[in-house]
């Protein structure tokens, strides 16, 4: 399952700022970072600053910062603020539904998986990666990070 940009970009940006919740980081740097538009991640942290997730803090050493709990925050919870999550429409054909059907069961065991995965499990799952630099140029490219299986 690939994610859309946005959706990993929140991702991304919430690891960053749980990593040491009591920093002010600037969506400058993250950016940066991630190689995408200031512009584009503003969009994207005014969002988790709406779920209330990440705080906005102007001025001098301004930026974002953590506002949520690591242990309770799942993927999903920031996954189904950015991707599609509902069912799709009714298919017109038998073939058709039936497909639909072993998407939907597909959705469901990611969505399931998603809910299963807290911010403090990645969180850890970095601090366990032997090569940091090599997932950190995946995650900025979309690709899958190096070892534990997991796709970005």
């Amino acid at each position: 399952m690939k994610l859309q940009q946005n959706t990993r970009l929140a991702l991304y940006s919430l690891l960053e700022f749980a990593a040491d919740p009591t920093r002010h980081i600037a969506a400058s740097e993250i950016a940066q970072k991630y190689g995408v538009s200031p512009h584009h991640l503003a969009k994207v942290l005014a969002e988790l600053a709406r779920a209330g997730v990440v705080q906005s803090v102007r001025g001098v050493g301004g930026g974002y910062r953590f506002a949520g709990n690591a242990r309770r925050l799942t993927m999903m919870d920031i996954v189904a603020r950015f991707e599609e999550t509902s069912p799709p429409e009714t298919e017109p054909t038998p073939g058709a539904r039936a497909i639909a059907r072993v998407l939907g069961e597909i959705d469901e065991i990611a969505k399931a998986t998603f809910s299963s995965i807290t911010l403090a499990t990645l969180l850890r799952s970095m601090q366990r990666e032997p090569d940091g630099a090599a997932n950190d140029s995946a995650a900025a490219t979309g690709a899958a990070p190096v070892g534990r299986g997991w796709r970005g």
